[in-house]
Protein backbone atom coordinates (compact mmCIF):
# COMPACT_ATOMS: atom_id res chain seq x y z
CA UNK A 1 0.00 0.00 0.00
CA UNK A 2 1.51 2.86 -1.21
CA UNK A 3 2.70 5.83 1.92
CA UNK A 4 0.95 8.74 -0.41
CA UNK A 5 -2.37 6.94 -0.12
CA UNK A 6 -5.29 8.70 1.40
CA UNK A 7 -8.26 6.78 2.82
CA UNK A 8 -9.64 4.49 0.02
CA UNK A 9 -12.89 2.80 0.29
CA UNK A 10 -13.46 -0.52 2.73
CA UNK A 11 -15.75 -3.20 1.46
CA UNK A 12 -18.91 -1.29 3.05
CA UNK A 13 -17.56 1.88 0.64
CA UNK A 14 -16.75 3.62 4.15
CA UNK A 15 -13.34 4.98 4.08
CA UNK A 16 -10.56 3.86 5.79
CA UNK A 17 -6.68 3.65 6.83
CA UNK A 18 -5.50 2.21 3.81
CA UNK A 19 -3.26 -0.33 6.25
CA UNK A 20 -6.39 -1.49 7.40
CA UNK A 21 -8.38 -3.03 4.55
CA UNK A 22 -6.10 -5.99 3.50
CA UNK A 23 -7.90 -8.49 5.76
CA UNK A 24 -11.29 -8.63 7.61
CA UNK A 25 -9.37 -9.13 11.15
CA UNK A 26 -7.78 -5.99 10.22
CA UNK A 27 -11.29 -3.92 9.23
CA UNK A 28 -12.78 -5.19 12.58
CA UNK A 29 -9.84 -4.57 14.55
CA UNK A 30 -9.28 -0.73 13.07
CA UNK A 31 -12.64 -0.06 13.40
CA UNK A 32 -12.99 -1.38 17.01
CA UNK A 33 -10.17 -1.04 18.57
CA UNK A 34 -7.00 1.05 17.13
CA UNK A 35 -6.51 4.36 18.49
CA UNK A 36 -9.95 3.94 21.41
CA UNK A 37 -8.33 5.67 24.11
CA UNK A 38 -7.56 2.32 26.38
CA UNK A 39 -6.84 2.77 30.45
CA UNK A 40 -6.22 0.18 33.06
CA UNK A 41 -2.78 -1.43 34.37
CA UNK A 42 -3.82 -4.74 32.92
CA UNK A 43 -4.87 -3.93 30.29
CA UNK A 44 -1.98 -1.85 29.30
CA UNK A 45 0.26 -4.26 30.12
CA UNK A 46 -1.19 -6.65 27.44
CA UNK A 47 -0.99 -4.30 25.18
CA UNK A 48 2.51 -3.24 25.48
CA UNK A 49 3.65 -6.29 25.45
CA UNK A 50 2.06 -7.35 22.33
CA UNK A 51 4.03 -4.42 20.60
CA UNK A 52 6.99 -5.38 22.12
CA UNK A 53 6.30 -9.33 20.82
CA UNK A 54 5.75 -7.76 17.44
CA UNK A 55 8.42 -5.74 16.91
CA UNK A 56 9.94 -7.16 13.59
CA UNK A 57 6.79 -8.77 12.60
CA UNK A 58 4.00 -8.02 11.35
CA UNK A 59 1.02 -6.92 13.60
CA UNK A 60 -1.45 -9.45 12.15
CA UNK A 61 0.65 -12.02 13.29
CA UNK A 62 0.35 -10.94 16.71
CA UNK A 63 -3.84 -10.08 16.30
CA UNK A 64 -4.30 -13.71 14.62
CA UNK A 65 -2.03 -15.16 17.86
CA UNK A 66 -3.79 -12.72 20.61
CA UNK A 67 -6.07 -15.38 21.94
CA UNK A 68 -3.32 -17.82 22.40
CA UNK A 69 -1.47 -15.48 24.59
CA UNK A 70 -4.05 -14.45 26.55
CA UNK A 71 -4.58 -18.25 27.25
CA UNK A 72 -0.56 -18.37 27.66
CA UNK A 73 -0.25 -15.11 30.01
CA UNK A 74 -3.22 -15.75 31.71
CA UNK A 75 -5.17 -12.37 30.15
CA UNK A 76 -1.61 -10.66 31.37
CA UNK A 77 -3.21 -10.28 34.99
CA UNK A 78 0.07 -8.27 36.21
CA UNK A 79 -0.30 -10.03 39.59
CA UNK A 80 -0.35 -13.31 38.08
CA UNK A 81 2.04 -13.57 35.57
CA UNK A 82 4.49 -11.79 37.88
CA UNK A 83 3.94 -15.36 40.07
CA UNK A 84 4.96 -17.55 36.63
CA UNK A 85 7.59 -19.77 37.25
CA UNK A 86 10.70 -21.44 35.27
CA UNK A 87 7.97 -24.22 34.86
CA UNK A 88 5.67 -21.62 33.36
CA UNK A 89 8.82 -20.53 31.52
CA UNK A 90 9.09 -23.27 29.24
CA UNK A 91 5.55 -23.67 28.83
CA UNK A 92 5.52 -20.37 27.01
CA UNK A 93 8.42 -21.96 25.10
CA UNK A 94 6.91 -24.57 23.66
CA UNK A 95 3.53 -22.88 23.26
CA UNK A 96 2.67 -22.66 19.64
CA UNK A 97 -0.36 -20.42 20.09
CA UNK A 98 2.32 -17.76 21.09
CA UNK A 99 5.42 -15.98 19.61
CA UNK A 100 8.12 -18.21 21.08
CA UNK A 101 10.74 -15.31 21.65
CA UNK A 102 12.83 -16.35 24.31
CA UNK A 103 14.19 -12.44 24.68
CA UNK A 104 10.37 -11.76 24.53
CA UNK A 105 8.81 -13.95 26.64
CA UNK A 106 11.88 -13.14 29.69
CA UNK A 107 10.98 -9.49 28.85
CA UNK A 108 7.24 -10.06 30.08
CA UNK A 109 7.90 -12.34 32.53
CA UNK A 110 10.79 -9.38 33.89
CA UNK A 111 7.88 -6.71 33.25
CA UNK A 112 5.26 -8.05 34.99
CA UNK A 113 7.32 -8.26 38.10
CA UNK A 114 8.57 -4.72 38.01
CA UNK A 115 5.16 -3.63 37.50
CA UNK A 116 3.80 -5.80 40.33
CA UNK A 117 5.76 -3.61 42.50
CA UNK A 118 4.19 -0.40 41.13
CA UNK A 119 1.48 1.08 42.91
CA UNK A 120 -2.33 0.49 41.15
CA UNK A 121 -2.56 3.35 38.67
CA UNK A 122 0.85 3.98 38.46
CA UNK A 123 1.24 2.55 34.70
CA UNK A 124 -1.80 3.90 33.17
CA UNK A 125 -1.12 7.34 35.02
CA UNK A 126 2.68 7.21 33.58
CA UNK A 127 1.55 6.49 29.91
CA UNK A 128 -1.15 9.08 29.18
CA UNK A 129 1.34 11.87 31.22
CA UNK A 130 2.97 11.15 27.79
CA UNK A 131 -0.23 11.95 25.75
CA UNK A 132 0.50 14.80 23.36
CA UNK A 133 -1.78 17.94 23.09
CA UNK A 134 -4.35 17.09 20.09
CA UNK A 135 -4.34 20.49 19.40
CA UNK A 136 -0.97 20.67 18.48
CA UNK A 137 -0.49 18.00 15.54
CA UNK A 138 -1.49 18.11 12.22
CA UNK A 139 -4.51 15.59 10.89
CA UNK A 140 -2.58 13.08 8.98
CA UNK A 141 -3.77 13.10 4.81
CA UNK A 142 -2.01 10.34 4.04
CA UNK A 143 0.22 7.35 5.22
CA UNK A 144 3.29 9.73 4.68
CA UNK A 145 2.59 12.17 7.40
CA UNK A 146 2.45 9.30 9.58
CA UNK A 147 5.33 9.34 12.13
CA UNK A 148 6.74 6.00 13.41
CA UNK A 149 8.59 8.00 16.59
CA UNK A 150 7.84 11.13 18.02
CA UNK A 151 9.38 13.13 21.03
CA UNK A 152 6.95 11.75 23.02
CA UNK A 153 7.43 8.13 22.62
CA UNK A 154 10.70 8.95 22.60
CA UNK A 155 10.22 10.40 26.19
CA UNK A 156 7.63 7.47 27.04
CA UNK A 157 10.60 4.80 26.46
CA UNK A 158 12.96 6.37 28.41
CA UNK A 159 10.61 6.80 31.59
CA UNK A 160 8.96 3.12 30.83
CA UNK A 161 13.21 2.03 30.52
CA UNK A 162 14.20 4.02 33.69
CA UNK A 163 11.10 2.52 35.83
CA UNK A 164 13.02 -1.06 34.88
CA UNK A 165 10.88 -1.69 31.82
CA UNK A 166 12.14 -3.92 29.10
CA UNK A 167 11.74 -4.30 25.33
CA UNK A 168 10.29 -0.56 24.83
CA UNK A 169 11.61 1.45 22.34
CA UNK A 170 10.74 4.32 20.97
CA UNK A 171 8.75 2.51 17.83
CA UNK A 172 7.00 0.25 20.29
CA UNK A 173 6.09 3.19 22.61
CA UNK A 174 4.54 5.36 20.11
CA UNK A 175 2.81 1.90 18.63
CA UNK A 176 1.72 1.73 22.00
CA UNK A 177 0.27 4.98 22.02
CA UNK A 178 -1.21 4.77 18.79
CA UNK A 179 -3.51 1.72 19.71
CA UNK A 180 -4.51 2.93 22.77
CA UNK A 181 -5.57 6.44 21.62
CA UNK A 182 -3.15 8.44 22.82
CA UNK A 183 -2.92 9.70 19.32
CA UNK A 184 -5.48 9.63 16.86
CA UNK A 185 -3.57 8.87 13.64
CA UNK A 186 -6.25 7.72 11.61
CA UNK A 187 -6.40 9.45 8.53
CA UNK A 188 -8.50 12.64 7.62
CA UNK A 189 -10.86 11.15 5.59
CA UNK A 190 -11.14 7.91 7.45
CA UNK A 191 -14.57 7.37 8.94
CA UNK A 192 -13.06 6.08 12.01
CA UNK A 193 -11.48 9.33 12.78
CA UNK A 194 -15.05 11.29 12.20
CA UNK A 195 -17.15 9.18 14.12
CA UNK A 196 -18.66 10.47 17.19
CA UNK A 197 -16.71 10.68 20.19
CA UNK A 198 -19.23 8.41 22.33
CA UNK A 199 -17.76 5.78 19.47
CA UNK A 200 -14.93 6.52 19.79
CA UNK A 201 -14.68 6.35 23.84
CA UNK A 202 -12.71 4.60 26.28
CA UNK A 203 -12.03 0.69 25.75
CA UNK A 204 -13.61 -1.21 28.63
CA UNK A 205 -11.03 -3.63 30.00
CA UNK A 206 -13.55 -6.73 29.70
CA UNK A 207 -12.48 -6.06 26.17
CA UNK A 208 -9.55 -7.47 26.51
CA UNK A 209 -11.03 -10.88 26.58
CA UNK A 210 -11.83 -11.98 23.26
CA UNK A 211 -13.72 -14.61 24.32
CA UNK A 212 -16.23 -12.86 26.34
CA UNK A 213 -17.23 -10.05 24.22
CA UNK A 214 -16.99 -9.73 20.47
CA UNK A 215 -15.85 -6.42 20.84
CA UNK A 216 -12.02 -6.36 22.13
CA UNK A 217 -1.19 0.89 13.82
CA UNK A 218 0.88 4.31 11.73
CA UNK A 219 3.37 2.55 11.54
CA UNK A 220 1.24 0.99 9.35
CA UNK A 221 4.24 0.40 6.76
CA UNK A 222 5.67 -1.59 9.07
CA UNK A 223 3.40 -3.34 10.66
CA UNK A 224 1.45 -5.18 7.16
Amino acid sequence: MSEGAAAPAGPDGLPRCPWALSTADYVTYHDEEWGRPVHGDDALFERLSLEAFQSGLSWITILRRRPGFRAAFADFEIATVAEFTDTDRERLLADTGIIRNRAKIDATLANARELAGWAPGDLDALIWSHAPDPAGRPVPRTLADVPAVTPESTALSKALKKRGLRFVGPTTAYALMQACGLVNDHLETCVTRSAPQGARGPVDQRLRRGARTTTTKPQPPTQL
